[in-house]
């Protein structure tokens, strides 16, 4: 059995990648233990024997700590744009206290400037402040010794498909959005499958949105 946190828990491609764990049958042998604000807004896992629910606020370090016991892998469903990079920190420290190594941390494109013409532009002015402390966050995540993917999410969408192409952290990002779904299905994937993406950063994104200045819906 796998036991698996995940911070933010009630964020919307969080709560995916919860329904799909806990009603696809490849990943039946696997425990959830789902970290928020406020237990209540999943209160319908309550009384599922493969969920712990744990109410905390994802800035204080104890809190976090204590969610690590006994995990075998972190998914931060929030990218940190904490000017002092509380959340990265909280996760790096506590995953380090208690041995766990295998984490998928969320943030956005553009963090290494692989993101080009018009649209990287209007994107860095969009994420603004906020992308100082994400590059932050990839770098910490990056020199800290653990397991790490960082997942360079695309402008994001409700379409009801699953549709991606992932490029490395070298590579020129392709696409400018993309669907919930399919950020699910790319977190799914190495928790399935713990190697896929090791100690690396990528970018996913629909590749016919290719070209486009601004967000696809």
């Amino acid at each position: 059995m796998k036991n698996v946190l995940i911070l933010a828990a009630n964020g919307q491609i969080a709560r995916i990648v919860e329904q799909r764990i806990l009603n696809e049958p490849k990943f039946d042998q696997i425990n959830l233990t789902l970290f928020l604000r406020d237990a209540s807004r999943l209160a319908q896992y309550t009384d599922n024997p493969r969920v712990t629910l744990i109410e905390g606020d994802i800035t204080d370090p104890q809190s976090i700590s204590t969610a690590m016991e006994n995990q075998d892998l972190v998914f931060v469903g929030v990218v940190d744009h904490d000017p002092q990079n509380r959340i990265t920190n909280n996760v790096i420290q506590g995953m380090q206290a208690k041995h766990v190594q295998r984490v998928i941390s969320t943030n956005v494109l553009g963090i290494y400037q692989e993101v080009g013409g018009e649209f990287g532009r209007w994107n860095a002015e969009m994420i603004s402040h906020g992308m100082e402390p994400a590059v932050i966050s990839d770098r910490l995540l990056e020199g800290s010794g653990l397991d790490y993917t960082t997942l360079r999410l695309p402008w994001l969408n409700d379409r009801n498909e699953i549709n991606y192409q992932v490029t490395g952290k070298n590579e020129a990002y392709i696409g400018v959005s993309g669907s919930r779904q399919s950020v699910a299905d790319v977190i799914l994937q190495i928790i399935a499958e713990p190697t896929k993406y090791s100690r690396t950063s990528i970018g996913m994104a629909d590749p016919s949105t290719e070209g486009e200045t601004r967000p696809v819906y």
